[in-house]
């Protein structure tokens, strides 16, 4: 048995292994483009053992391939994914969420790569941009952690230009129908200019959609337009563009939004005076549901019931414990953030805006009981995991205990808050 024989045996056997890999990729990336407001389609597959065989006798003579482990190490997509755009021009978005959710191998590739006059075509071919990423340990299960070893190609293009590469892929460079002719070729490249017209199309599109929801009285008619609208208005408000890695979970803002009646650029303009550009720390929908809770703090519960997936008919006891331990964490949060207020009336002599971004002003103009402030500070990031729904296992698990620490907070703030108030005079 020869070399790539040897090595078409391994891979073989490791099919399933590579197919996970592309898959989870994928399940991880489509949930995240979506959350964030990106239309597209994600696919993912394994590499078709006939195709990858003809690829590595294609390239041994070149390669001089001397084990198998140089032919995996030559081989870069084993495991692909496809993320298809029906908008190319949210690639820097797409780009944002790559870096985030994965590891990088190596810098992204961006094609084309050679000029198209020197391959007697009018157009530049391939357009699209391709990224080599693991998955990170941290993020996987247990069962899942092998799959953080699996190196995955991700390819990012428009839906046109990936439908365009498959026919002149198979066609031309794999040659499935035969050598082609020079019409044939011809009408492949025309083919290419029709579709890099039709990007350009898209992008007019998008362009003309964002200006339809800008017009303060038309309602968003999905979350997708909402991040359209949240992009161009902070674009705008900081001079450089924001990627979607900082724009956040837009699918939620958009539910808070529709349970509270407030789905118009118009209703929405107010909570986005105070937004800030250290997306690293606070998305952009994070940001604008901080102010929508801190200005009315019954939505909490409204919000956290439509953030909520789908439970089973049967919830188990864990799962009915942590869901009270959630609403008793934020429903002392908010008699805490009440209480600082009020506190805040007495201190300054006036009611300091009501939004998420004044929290931390309200704990350093307040006076606190000593070490209270650290302590706020802490339960403060829990707050923000809870509600954002970042929180880990092990904080959940914990929840009750910050609830229960955050009344005994809130009741030493109210015991030096009676101290301080003088007593009422002695009439006898």
């Amino acid at each position: 048995m020869g070399l790539i024989e040897d090595f078409i045996e391994r891979y073989t056997k490791e099919y399933d292994f590579y197919s996970q890999a592309a898959r989870l990729v994928a399940k991880t990336l489509e949930k995240e483009l979506h959350s964030n407001g990106v239309r597209c389609i994600v696919s993912y597959r394994a590499k078709a053992v006939d195709r990858l065989e003809q690829k590595c006798r294609q390239r041994a003579p070149l390669k001089r391939y001397k084990d198998t482990t140089d032919i995996f190490n030559d081989i870069v997509d084993l495991a692909g994914v496809r993320v298809a755009l029906y908008f190319p021009g949210e690639q820097e978005q797409v780009e944002g969420l790559i870096t985030q959710l994965f590891n990088q191998l190596e810098d992204r590739k961006i094609f084309p790569e050679d000029d198209a006059a020197e391959r007697d075509e009018r157009f530049a071919g391939y357009s699209a941009v391709h990224y080599r990423v693991q998955l990170k340990e941290q993020t996987l299960s247990e069962l899942d952690k092998r799959y953080a070893k699996a190196r995955i190609e991700i390819q990012v293009a428009s839906v046109l230009m990936h439908a365009w590469s498959e026919v002149q892929h198979d066609l031309a460079y794999k040659q499935l129908g035969g050598d082609l002719s020079d019409q044939e070729r011809s009408i492949i490249d025309q083919l290419n200019g029709l579709v890099i017209a039709g990007e350009i199309s898209l992008q007019m599109l998008q362009h003309a959609g964002k200006s339809r929801v800008a017009q303060n009285e038309r309602k968003f008619l999905n979350h997708y337009e909402l991040a359209a609208h949240l992009l161009s208005h902070a674009n705008e408000l900081f001079g450089a563009p924001v990627g979607d890695a900082g724009l956040g979970r837009v699918d939620r803002l958009f539910d808070l939004l529709k349970q509270i009646d407030k789905v118009t650029p118009a209703e929405l303009e107010p909570y986005l005076e105070s937004l800030h550009d250290e997306l690293e720390k606070r998305p952009l929908a994070d940001q604008v549901i901080d102010a929508l809770l801190s200005e009315n703090p019954s939505l909490y519960e409204t919000y956290n019931a439509a953030r909520e997936d789908l439970q089973p008919d049967r919830p188990s006891s864990a799962d009915v414990e942590s869901a009270q331990a959630l609403q008793h964490f934020l429903r002392s949060w908010v008699k805490l953030e009440d209480l600082l207020n009020e506190l805040a009336v007495e201190s300054l002599g006036s009611s300091p805006k009501r939004s998420r971004s004044s929290i931390l002003q309200l704990l350093q103009a307040v006076p606190l009981p000593p070490g209270v402030r650290g302590e706020v500070e802490y339960l403060r990031r829990v707050r923000n995991s809870v509600v954002h729904g970042r929180a880990d296992d092990a904080l959940m698990s914990n929840l009750a205990m910050s609830a229960h620490h955050l009344d005994n907070i809130i009741a030493m703030i109210e015991h030096d808050r009676t101290a301080e108030q003088p007593s009422p005079p002695d009439l006898h």
